[in-house]
C-alpha cells in the first residue's frame, strides 16, 4: 500500500523503516516547512505524528483530500470533538490513539478493570506517574490522560485529573517526569496505610508504537468512519 507520512521526526523515520520492511511504499513525506495542502499523489492512508499545534489542520486537510488518516499526535484533545464532527461531514476516515502499542492498549483495559475493582475500597488512594524523554512536548502525556480517564470512568471518588500541584481530594494526580532517554513508562498506583498495589507499562523503544501505527494504517485503508484502537484490536 501507499503511505503518506505526516511528520518526519524520530517517530516518522521509525514508521518509515517498518512500513518499508513490510513491503509498503512511502508515497510522500511531509516534514517541517512542507505544505500538506500541496500534496497530490494518490495514497491509501496517512500516518500523522507531528505537534499539537499542527495536528488539527493536518487531519482536516487529509479529510478534505479523502485520505484515511491514522493520528498519534497528542495534546490536541480539547479539539477532538471538532475534528470528529468534521470527519463525519466529509465522510472521512480517522483513527486517533494516544498510544499504538499493543501492550499499552492491553494496559488500558487492565487499568479500567482495576479501577472498577478498587472503587469499593476507599482506603486506597490512586495516582499516576509518567516518565518520558526530555523532548516530549505535552505534559502530562496523552497515554497518562487516557489512563486517567479510564480511572475516572470507574472510580467514583475521583472527579477529574490534575497535575501534582492540585490539592483537590477529588482530583486524580498525575506526576510527570522528563528523563532521557526514556521512551515512556506509566504507573498507576493504589496506596493505603497497609500496602501498595501498582500496575506499570514500560516501553523499551519506539518500535512498538511505530509497528502499531503501520498495522492500523493497513487495517484502516478502504474504511470510512471514526475508529479507536478497541475497534482495531477487538478488545
Amino acid at each position: 500500500m501507499k503511505i503518506l507520512l505526516i511528520g518526519y521526526g524520530k517517530m516518522g523515520k521509525a514508521i518509515e523503516a517498518i512500513a518499508l520492511n513490510r513491503g509498503h511504499e512511502i508515497a510522500g513525506r511531509i516534514d517541517v516547512g512542507d505544505t500538506l495542502n500541496d500534496f497530490r499523489n494518490p495514497v491509501d492512508a496517512a500516518i500523522e505524528f507531528t505537534q499539537p499545534q499542527s495536528a488539527v489542520l493536518n487531519l482536516k486537510t487529509c479529510m478534505d483530500k479523502g485520505i484515511p488518516v491514522v493520528c498519534g499526535t497528542t495534546g490536541w484533545g480539547n479539539q477532538q470533538s471538532e475534528v470528529e464532527l468534521y470527519c463525519k461531514e466529509k465522510n472521512g476516515t480517522l483513527l486517533y490513539s494516544s498510544n499504538f502499542s499493543l501492550g499499552v492498549n492491553i494496559f488500558f483495559k487492565l487499568n479500567e478493570y482495576l479501577a472498577w475493582v478498587m472503587d469499593r475500597y476507599p482506603q486506597y488512594q490512586v495516582a499516576i506517574d509518567e516518565t518520558h524523554h526530555t523532548q516530549k512536548k505535552d505534559v502530562p502525556s496523552g497515554t497518562a490522560i487516557t489512563l486517567a480517564n479510564g480511572v475516572l470512568k470507574n472510580l467514583k471518588r475521583k472527579k477529574e485529573w490534575a497535575p501534582d500541584t492540585s490539592e483537590n481530594p477529588e482530583a486524580l494526580i498525575i506526576k510527570s517526569f522528563r528523563v532521557d532517554p526514556a521512551p515512556g513508562t506509566h504507573t498507576v498506583k493504589y496506596q493505603s496505610a497497609i500496602d501498595d498495589l501498582e500496575i506499570t507499562h514500560t516501553a523499551h523503544s519506539r518500535e512498538g508504537f511505530a509497528l502499531g501505527a503501520v498495522l492500523v494504517a493497513e487495517w484502516i485503508a478502504g474504511k470510512k468512519g471514526i475508529f479507536t484502537m478497541d475497534d482495531f484490536l477487538k478488545l
